[in-house]
């Protein structure tokens, strides 16, 4: 996983933004996060829901795995950091795990917009979180 996501960082930095893999397109931005417990710096490839112009939500769905991914603990355990983004560059942001009414508003465009975001519902009895990244 860690070379798909490799490659995913590559092809996005090379091609400013746009990602022919898997149709992700210009779908994507590039979350920058540190370890919790490591302090290691970090980069994940994340397909974002945008809402408006300062705001990117992104989707703890781990593919439907039973946990959350380790960019979502580290996101809480440090919130102001920044994201890569096709169009507006490299951006600071602050992370809020969205409470349950604005989740589910969220988590449908999610659905709507990919099969996949569906199917990992299916996979989990956990609800998925969803993040705000607010520009700083």
């Amino acid at each position: 996983m860690a070379d798909w996501n490799q490659s995913i960082i590559d092809e996005f930095r090379s091609n400013g933004g746009t990602v022919r893999t898997m149709g992700f397109g210009r779908g994507l931005v590039l979350l920058h996060h540190v370890g919790a417990r490591t302090g290691t710096p970090r980069v994940s490839p994340l397909a974002t829901v945008r809402d408006g112009e300062d705001v990117w939500l992104v989707a703890a769905s781990k593919g439907g795995a039973p946990d959350n991914p380790d960019w979502f603990h580290n996101l809480r355990a440090h919130p102001e950091t920044e994201i890569e983004t096709p169009n507006d560059g490299t951006v600071p942001v602050t992370a809020r795990v969205l409470p349950p009414e604005e989740r589910d508003a969220a988590w449908a465009r999610f659905t709507a917009m990919s099969e996949g975001f569906r199917s990992y519902e299916q996979k989990t009895t956990r609800v998925i979180p969803v993040v705000e990244l607010r520009r700083r």
